[in-house]
């Protein structure tokens, strides 16, 4: 699907919010200490880009730090307040619109960071930041790792959706040694000591849970309901009882420059 079309997707995750919660794989707590350790001082406020349903949020605020976690969607938002527990102010907006004052020490986005607009992130997220405080971004789609298996499910998928995945937001090319965001932040002047690091993951999952987990990515959910509904149980009518699963993360992380 073409990056023009990412606006549109990023806001269809309201009408899965449940089960963006439930199917969803959760983040490893071992993110916290690798975005913290990035920082040249002592990390105690964060802002959170498009929380969804709280599944990072939580690991921050456990973590100690206080979190103020944007949301657009109501209902993930709702979601996530019901998840939460710490020192969190959840905000109903977007990045581009909320009005935010002061600094914090951390700016990060999981999964999400592809939803904002390329033409004002990296100046608010710098002007956000203490210099010397780090911008994060972490995520990753899951591949079925039995490659017979992943080309079955790309053949019944392919009349309805053409690809699953959200597209280099920048055009990298996949095979490229550094993938966006961190070839954005490289590129900025804000922005030092860029780096990017994969956490290896692997999960093994139900079948039913895999379909779930396909019912809250934005290729599917822009489908009209009745061609989600097929292309679900076609997909689900090729697969073995449970799935092997990659599930790397890529984090990609930067400091704020100390020098304006």
């Amino acid at each position: 699907m073409d990056s023009t079309n990412q606006p549109i997707r990023g806001l269809t995750f309201g009408s899965a919010a449940a089960g963006y919660d439930r199917y969803r794989l959760g983040y490893p707590a071992q993110i916290v200490d690798q975005v913290v350790s990035h920082a040249t001082r002592p990390v105690r406020s964060a802002l959170e880009i498009g929380a969804g349903t709280g599944k990072a949020t939580r690991l921050f605020a456990a973590a100690g730090l206080e979190v103020t976690a944007l949301e657009p969607d109501p209902a993930m938002l709702a979601q996530l307040e019901s998840n939460i527990s710490g020192d969190v102010q959840t905000l109903l907006d977007t990045f581009e619109s909320a009005d935010l004052h002061g600094h914090f020490d951390l700016v990060y986005a999981a999964a999400a960071l592809h939803w904002t607009d390329p033409a004002t992130r990296w100046p608010k997220i710098a002007a956000l930041l203490s210099p010397g405080g780090v911008v994060a971004s972490f995520g990753g789609p899951l591949h079925i790792a039995d490659e017979q298996l992943s080309e079955e499910v790309r053949r019944v998928r392919e009349p309805y959706v053409a690809d699953d995945d959200i597209p280099s937001p920048d055009g990298t090319p996949a095979d490229a040694e550094l993938q966006w965001p961190g070839t954005e932040m490289a590129a900025s002047d804000w922005f030092t000591d860029v780096n990017q690091v994969v956490i290896e993951r692997r999960a093994t999952i139900a079948a039913g849970e895999f379909i779930g987990h396909l019912s809250t990515i934005s290729a599917y959910l822009v489908l009209p309901t009745d061609q989600r509904s097929e292309v679900l149980s076609v997909i689900s009518s090729v697969l073995p009882d449970h799935l092997d699963l990659v599930a790397d993360i890529t984090v990609h992380l930067a400091r704020r420059s100390e020098v304006e």
